[in-house]
């Protein structure tokens, strides 16, 4: 049973993604208003809510002063709105990207920063049971020293046509490794192929090397034969697997390392344990996170920096694939 929020949010675009926004708010009682400008879309939110206050311009919507306000809307108007809403001196969560550059992303960090407001991301992945457990274990010292890790995105579609492959599903992963590691790569090559459009990429896999020594994989696909979520994190004492993809959405602790004995590397005996964890909605977490912070409190997750690094090495990956 979630408890019912007292808080009272808005959300800026009604579409494919922000009606999920939309549904979670009413469950846990803080969806207060919604913006779009189709006219249908509103008439539609208010039929099936009933209540929530609807308007078709986001100057109209931050005149009520809620508080709080999510942007939902396409990856173009996200440093405009974003802009607008921090400006009027509210917090805000905004969907990946925060901005389509980094230049832009630093300016809404700087601006939410001087108006005293928090600026959340949507990486929504940061707030899975799965992601929070894993998380916990390396800290936790249960792996030893993280070695390396590897997160495969494929599928088969959905073929985007206002960006490519890497920018598409990677960002899910990159902002993964960036909360597990807690550090920046100090290298960042990426390479790939652009098969069903001239130089739109299919398919990539980037190469992250972090400092000591801990190298991370991300291969990301929309033309694939099958779908495959998965993240794999190794260890010196230990390793992680998470199966995102599967029907149980397993997650695995494996007390396997590979030892030197008598001048030959020898493999433990593999001992698997099943992680069990609570099966919550990300979404629904990562809206009682944004609305537990509506005070002011500062952030811990997803946060503007995190959302910038995450860019960073998006923007720079995106270089070496022109190489």
């Amino acid at each position: 049973m979630v408890k019912k929020s007292n808080k009272s949010l808005c959300v800026i675009g009604a579409g494919n993604w922000g009606k999920n926004h939309i549904r979670t708010l009413h469950e846990i009682g803080a969806l207060g208003g919604v913006v779009d400008i189709d006219e249908s879309r509103l008439l539609a939110v208010s039929a099936q809510y009933g209540g929530p206050s609807v308007y078709q311009s986001v100057e109209d919507a931050l005149e009520e002063s809620f508080d709080g306000y999510i942007v939902s809307t396409p990856a173009a108007t996200h440093f405009d709105i974003t802009k607008r809403v921090i400006e009027s001196r509210h917090h805000v969560l905004v969907e990946k990207p925060i901005a389509l550059n980094l230049k832009d992303a630093e300016i809404l960090r700087t601006l939410a920063d001087e108006n005293g407001v928090n600026l959340m991301a949507g990486h929504l992945l940061l707030f899975h049971p799965a992601i929070a457990n894993v998380k916990k274990l390396i800290v936790d010292g249960a792996i030893g020293d993280l070695q390396y890790l590897y997160s495969n995105r494929l599928n088969l579609g959905v073929v985007r046509t206002e960006e490519n492959i890497l920018w598409s599903f990677a960002p899910h992963d990159i902002s993964i490794f960036q909360h597990l590691i807690s550090d920046f790569p100090v290298d960042i090559v990426s390479r790939g192929g652009a098969f069903l459009r001239s130089n739109v990429h299919d398919t990539t896999m980037t190469i992250l090397r972090y400092p000591n020594n801990i190298v991370g994989h991300v291969f990301v696909s929309w033309l694939h034969p099958f779908k495959e979520h998965r993240l794999v994190v190794i260890g010196s004492d230990g390793m992680i697997t998470f199966e995102d993809s599967s029907h149980e959405k397993s997650l695995y602790y494996y007390d396997k390392t590979v030892d030197f004995v008598d001048g030959q590397h020898v493999a433990s005996d593999v001992k698997r344990e099943k992680i069990d964890y609570q099966s919550k909605m990300p979404l629904t977490e990562e809206l009682i996170y944004f609305t537990s912070h509506l005070d002011g409190k500062t952030l811990d997750i997803a946060t503007a920096d995190h959302a910038i690094e995450v860019l960073r090495i998006l923007e720079t990956a995106s270089q070496s694939l022109k190489v």
